[in-house]
């Protein structure tokens, strides 16, 4: 089968957050599996490309045109990629913008993307299906079942939308619709209209064929008031096409046993390298090493109000009473930034943080933090939490989303499970299962039962791969049916 993805990012040529993740390991698994796989992705500042095969490609925007060139990379893991390269949209410092404001333009630099992907798919490269990502690539259905509605050929592909955060949904002025080429008929309740904006998200939810989340609780949440952000009526419409579909992690780059990135290798029968990566990892963060003796807490993420730190903030003395460390990587916004750093120099011996993004000291985090903290608000599937099990590295997690649906909460006495979860979204639920944690870690026969029991889970891509395939089956074979009805 031919599968073309649309997307905003991707590694290895862009990433913000685990959506990148995802755009590098899944096409890698699905041509594993004997497909054709290409993605379709913006061509950023910093991103390289092999050469030019198409020098400009007509786009229409409003009432003008645009005349991006697709560029190509040489194909990592047999996968092909195209890339939008229109400079005046996509030269810039950030993706999707800067100082925490989102660029102006967001919404025709996208659209300018999902209309060059079917340009690109009626020109050079024609796949049965269409797996979207996120808000940026909605148009592409929207698009499909609206203006290329008179293009049999075109019209007959089916798309998938994976919604990988309900929380963001591309929300811009009617007059967008306008600048970006759309009718004004879009703008109304079972069309783009929300809350007298046009919401991009809500285009994918409308007119894809199948929806899919990155995880089965997460199908379920996003059905309800709580974790639908506005949408959960449209959601629930559509329910009968809507899959969870649990993210893999590709264990050729997160894994213990072979990552390069980290002071030392090691793996469920030899741990000995992994105190070799906590010496290196305070080393890292200029911390002191008599943390070594200490259980250190890890934290990778983007600094969001969705990630939980408001009740890291809210417990951050009672915790800091207990005999820990903790190092944090991330950035986002400012308040938690800022929370970050006091607390770096309220505690200097026994926390530090860095505000970036850095892939390496992400994986040091992995390998050298004993337990991995992640008490969100809302995860759809959170992918972090997956290498830490592979790692050796104790989740302690919010009962939520995906972290739900891959974390099993320790029971000493039977010794099963892989690590900590609380399902109260408060402050004292948080230290409780914190607490809990740094009990087990002094008892060092629990502790390394609860490593080998995360480290021998299996998240790899290919069963996750193998159940989109399904989807993609039926998507063309719903689209076939819809057809055939049509021409009688």
């Amino acid at each position: 089968m031919r599968i073309l993805f649309v997307a905003s990012e991707g590694l290895p040529f862009s990433k913000t957050g685990g959506l990148a993740d995802v755009l590098e390991a899944l096409p890698k698994a699905l041509v594993g599996q004997g497909h054709d796989v290409a993605v379709v992705l913006p061509r950023y500042r910093n991103t390289q490309i092999k050469n030019i095969v198409i020098k400009s490609l007509t786009v229409p925007m409003g009432t003008s045109l645009r005349f991006p060139a697709i560029g190509v990379a040489a194909p990592p893991g047999g996968v092909q990629y195209f890339f939008v390269d229109d400079p005046q949209y996509f030269d810039r410092e950030e993706l999707y913008g800067v100082g925490g404001r989102d660029y102006p333009d967001n919404a025709e630099r996208f659209a300018e993307v999902a209309r060059a992907a079917i340009e690109l798919a009626k020109q050079l490269w024609l796949p049965d299906v269409i797996h979207c990502h996120d808000w940026q690539s909605v148009l592409v259905p929207v698009l499909l079942r609206t203006a290329y509605t008179p293009d049999p050929q075109l019209s007959a592909i089916p798309v998938i939308f994976t919604i990988h955060n309900m929380g963001y949904h591309g929300l811009f002025p009617r007059d967008v619709l306008a600048r970006i080429g759309l009718p004004d008929s879009l703008f109304r309740v079972d069309g783009l209209e929300f809350f007298g904006h046009v919401n991009y998200l809500k285009g994918g939810l409308i007119f894809s064929d199948y929806l899919t989340t990155v995880s089965r609780k997460y199908a379920e949440e996003i059905q309800t008031t709580e974790y639908g952000h506005g949408l959960d009526g449209v959601v629930r419409t559509r329910a009968d096409h809507l899959v969870g579909i649990l993210n893999g992690v590709d264990y050729s780059v997160w894994n213990p046993e072979v990552d390069s990135l980290i002071a030392a290798r090691y793996s469920a029968k030899d741990l000995s390298g992994k105190q070799a990566c906590k010496r290196d990892l305070l080393a890292e963060f200029q911390l002191p090493e008599e943390n070594l003796e200490r259980p250190l807490i890890g934290i990778v993420s983007r600094f969001a109000d969705q990630k939980g730190f408001d009740l890291l903030a809210q417990m951050a003395d009672e915790l800091m009473q207990e005999d820990l460390a903790i190092v944090a990587l991330g950035s986002g916004e400012a308040k938690h930034e800022r929370m970050f750093r006091e607390l770096s120099q309220q505690f200097p011996e026994r926390l530090a943080v860095k505000i970036a993004y850095d892939n390496t000291l992400a994986h040091k985090i992995e390998a050298g933090a004993d337990v991995f903290l992640m008490p969100s608000r809302y995860e759809p599937c959170g992918l972090n939490q997956i290498y830490s099990l592979r790692y050796g590295t104790v989740p302690v997690v919010r009962a939520t989303g995906g972290l739900d649906d891959t974390i099993e909460p320790f029971d000493p006495a039977s010794g099963r499970g892989t690590g900590f979860k609380f399902s109260e979204y408060t402050g004292p639920a948080l230290l409780a299962a914190l607490q809990e944690a740094l009990a087990a870690y002094d008892d060092k026969t629990a502790w390394r039962r609860l490593q080998a029991n995360g480290m021998a889970k299996d998240f790899s891509w290919n069963a996750s791969a193998l159940e989109y395939g399904r989807l993609y089956d039926a998507a063309r074979k719903g689209r076939i049916r819809t057809a055939a009805v049509s021409s009688k």
